[in-house]
C-alpha cells in the first residue's frame, strides 16, 4: 500500500552519507577526525574543543564547512578535498539496493552536503553509479548546505526538478523539513525513523523500502 503514496512521483531525489550506504560503514568517524583537525589547524583549538566547534557550526550554520567560510573565510574546495579524503576500500557493492533504485521509473538524483567527488566515489564503490541520472555536492548550491531552503533551490532549480512530483530520501530528518514543505515526499532513511510532521515515511532498510515503490 505504500506505493499509491509515490504514485505521482516522477524524480527521485536521493542523500548520500548514512543513506546509500549503512552508517556502521563509518564514513563519519573518519570524517569526525579530519574535521576536528581542519578545525585546529585553523582556530588554534585543541582536538576536544576543535572537534566541539565543529559540531556547534553544524547546528548553528548548517554544516562545519559554512560555518567555517562565515568566520573564517577558509576555501571550501580545500576544506571538502581535504575530509573527504579517507578510506572507502571497505564499501562494498549492494546489488539489492541497485536492483530496487533501478525499479523506480523516473529521474534520479544524487544530492549530498558532501562533494560531488566524495559522491561519485561512493557511489562506485557501491555499484550505483549507473542508476543515477545526475550527482550534485554542496558546491552546486553555492556551498551553501542542506537544511536551508536556499540550498535545495539551487539544487532543484538546477535540475528542473518539480518538487510536488518528486520524493526526498535523507538519514537527517532536519533535512526534510524545506522538501515537505515545498510538497515533496518525504522519507527519513534511518534505523529508529522519527515521528514528525515534515516525515511521510520512515525506512530502516532503504532496499527494502524502495523495492515495494517498483512500478
Amino acid at each position: 500500500m505504500v506505493a499509491q503514496h509515490f504514485a505521482h512521483v516522477d524524480t527521485w531525489v536521493f542523500d548520500l552519507d548514512n543513506t546509500l550506504y549503512h552508517p556502521s560503514a563509518g564514513l563519519f568517524a573518519q570524517m569526525d577526525v579530519r574535521f576536528a583537525a581542519y578545525v585546529m589547524r585553523v582556530t588554534g583549538l585543541d582536538q576536544a574543543r576543535a572537534l566541539r566547534r565543529a559540531h556547534d557550526y553544524w547546528v548553528s550554520h548548517g554544516s562545519t564547512l559554512a560555518g567555517l567560510m562565515a568566520e573564517h573565510q577558509i576555501d571550501p574546495d580545500d576544506f571538502l578535498a581535504d575530509v573527504h579524503d579517507i578510506d572507502i576500500a571497505h564499501l562494498a557493492p549492494d546489488p539489492a539496493l541497485g536492483a530496487a533504485i533501478a525499479g523506480l521509473q523516473g529521474r534520479k538524483v544524487v544530492y549530498t552536503n558532501g562533494s560531488e567527488n566524495h559522491a561519485k566515489r561512493v557511489l562506485a564503490a557501491r555499484g550505483l553509479t549507473r542508476h543515477f541520472d545526475a550527482v550534485y555536492g554542496v558546491e552546486h548550491a553555492n556551498y551553501r548546505p542542506k537544511p536551508t531552503a536556499e540550498a535545495f533551490a539551487a539544487i532543484f532549480t538546477r535540475d528542473g526538478i518539480t518538487p510536488t512530483t518528486a520524493a526526498m530520501f535523507e538519514d537527517e530528518a532536519r533535512n526534510l523539513a524545506v522538501p515537505h514543505d515545498v510538497g515533496m515526499r518525504t522519507v527519513h532513511v534511518h534505523e529508529t525513523p522519527e515521528s514528525a510532521l515534515h516525515i511521510h515515511h520512515g525506512a530502516p532498510d532503504l532496499a527494502a523500502f524502495l523495492s515495494q515503490l517498483a512500478r
